[in-house]
């Protein structure tokens, strides 16, 4: 697409509201919503929920929610409104049924009364005969208007499938991809309207897109086989179609083995919300997730929503498919948390630590500067905020939880005693406690004792904080305090040689 689109870009979002949001919709939602911002258009929310027998209670909800914790803001969707309204499908059965008495008036619908285990029937006949395709033998579409009108009149169930032509191609313009051609006779008479009046996707989405105006639909590669379908409807409406964009569908690596296939749970398709609680920022998740199939030309990765807007275009979209990598997307967590304010990076802590009952529900002044003392210590080891409780809790606790193996390492040793007597007389005597008093007393033991630095700082570390890895050790201790430093290391003593 180039830079001479033309505006108003009107894009939308429709999924159907039959379980939790999950990677691949907020994918197709970040495209949609870079795009809408990029040209100063407008991004709509549609809900799609005409397969009624799979709603599912709280999904619609949860799209809501996911899109705003996300910080993608639609311009008009149902809990908003807007100048297209309603913005739910099930509320708009009125105007697909006008559209479908149309085509049915035309020739290019008819009602169809097959019994489901008749076409079930007919499918496995062809499908064991090698007819492609394995679908409607278009029984109903001899019948004549006259007959199939009276039925349904007289209240017979049916169906209205759209009458297919029998020849010729279907030929349309994806953005991505370029122009791709179906042969019509491979596409069957497919069901525009179901027995419950209701709308298929096949019929609905056409309906709105053309209602709604808008310019270019960007959905999942696993649409493109239906697109002829939808051209075919908007050719025989006199309706101009909107773009198509069909981006590539997501793989998976697999944490152990490191191949590559089709995108799973173990991959990291879950519901989004699920990376909230694992300590994913959104930032990151928004970064990552338009990776996925879109590149804004050079080697950039990590980018603000504004320069992603400023880049954003269909020709960065690749028809290849894209791998979601987990390690990639922790990594990239761990640079928006490292880049995060003190305070922030308390704002959004705070709850897992307080989960964790590290910290209390109300943390005083005193409390909240503390906590902040210690996370700016762990903020660059830090790759998921759900982390913190486990860097952290020896500063929290009353006694630290042993690392037996650092114990037996660093304080089972012959001389870790006497390190453990000469740090503690040191600090016990230091006027002051900072890093530099610290630093000097450490200094002073390890020249005392004759050892190097490093025999003192880790058996001072591991005493001090039960761990044989962690942050600075003079910002560690400072931090601690006197009296909990003073305390772990006495009582650590007794796990020396004496």
């Amino acid at each position: 697409m180039s830079d001479h689109t033309p505006t108003p870009v009107r894009v939308r979002l429709a999924p159907s509201p039959t379980g939790l949001p999950h990677v691949g919709i907020i994918r197709n939602a970040i495209f949609n919503w870079l795009m809408a911002r990029h040209y100063g258009g407008q991004f709509v929310f549609r809900l799609e929920d005409t397969d009624q027998a799979r709603l599912v209670p709280g999904s619609a909800q949860a799209l809501y929610d996911t899109l705003r914790w996300l910080g993608l803001d639609y311009d008009e969707g149902p809990d908003i409104g807007g100048p297209h309204a309603p913005y739910v499908q099930s509320e708009r059965l009125d105007r697909y049924r006008e559209v479908v008495d149309r085509l049915i008036a035309e020739g290019h619908a008819y009602q169809c009364f097959c019994s489901q285990e008749r076409i079930q029937e007919v499918r496995e006949a062809r499908r064991q005969a090698n007819i492609h395709p394995h679908g409607y033998d278009r029984h109903c579409r001899a019948l004549s208007l006259e007959e199939r009108n009276r039925r349904a009149a007289e209240g017979e169930a049916h169906v209205v499938r759209f009458a297919t032509p029998l020849d010729g191609d279907t030929t349309f313009q994806d953005e991505v991809r370029g122009a791709i051609t179906y042969a019509n006779r491979e596409l069957d008479d497919h069901v525009l309207l179901k027995s419950d009046g209701f709308p298929t996707y096949q019929l609905a989405n056409v309906v709105d897109d053309h209602l709604m105006e808008i310019t270019h639909v960007i959905r999942s590669e696993e649409w493109l086989p239906s697109t002829p379908r939808h051209v075919l409807t908007y050719r025989v409406l006199g309706w101009e179609p909107p773009k198509f964009v069909h981006p590539a569908l997501l793989m998976g690596r697999d944490p152990q083995s490191g191949k590559i296939s089709k995108f799973s749970k173990r991959h990291g398709a879950q519901f989004v919300r699920e990376y909230e609680e694992q300590g994913y920022l959104t930032e990151a998740l928004v970064n990552f997730l338009a990776l996925l199939g879109w590149a804004p030309g050079g080697d950039r990765e990590i980018m603000t929503r504004e320069e992603m807007i400023q880049l954003f275009s269909l020709e960065g979209i690749n028809p290849s498919p894209s791998v979601f990598d987990l390690e990639k997307l922790t990594w990239m967590n761990g640079v928006y948390i490292r880049s995060l304010s003190e305070a922030e990076l308390v704002r959004r802590c705070l709850p897992f630590l307080q989960k964790a009952g590290l910290v209390s529900e109300a943390p005083g002044e005193v409390e909240q500067a503390y906590v902040t003392q210690v996370l700016k210590l762990e903020q660059e080891r830090m790759k998921t905020l759900a982390e913190a409780p486990a860097l952290t809790d020896f500063f929290f606790r009353d006694e630290p939880e042993l690392d037996e193996a650092a114990v037996t390492k660093r304080l089972r040793q012959p001389q870790a005693g006497s390190v453990l007597d000469a740090v503690t007389r040191r600090l016990e005597a230091a006027s002051t406690w900072d890093v530099e008093a610290l630093e000097q007393a450490v200094n002073a033991a390890s020249e005392e004792l004759g050892v190097k630095k490093a025999d003192v700082i880790h058996p001072t570390r591991v005493a001090a904080t039960g761990r044989g890895v962690g942050p600075g050790l003079f910002e560690t201790l400072w931090v601690l305090g006197r009296e909990r430093v003073l305390a772990r290391l006495r009582k650590a003593r007794a796990l020396a040689p004496a």
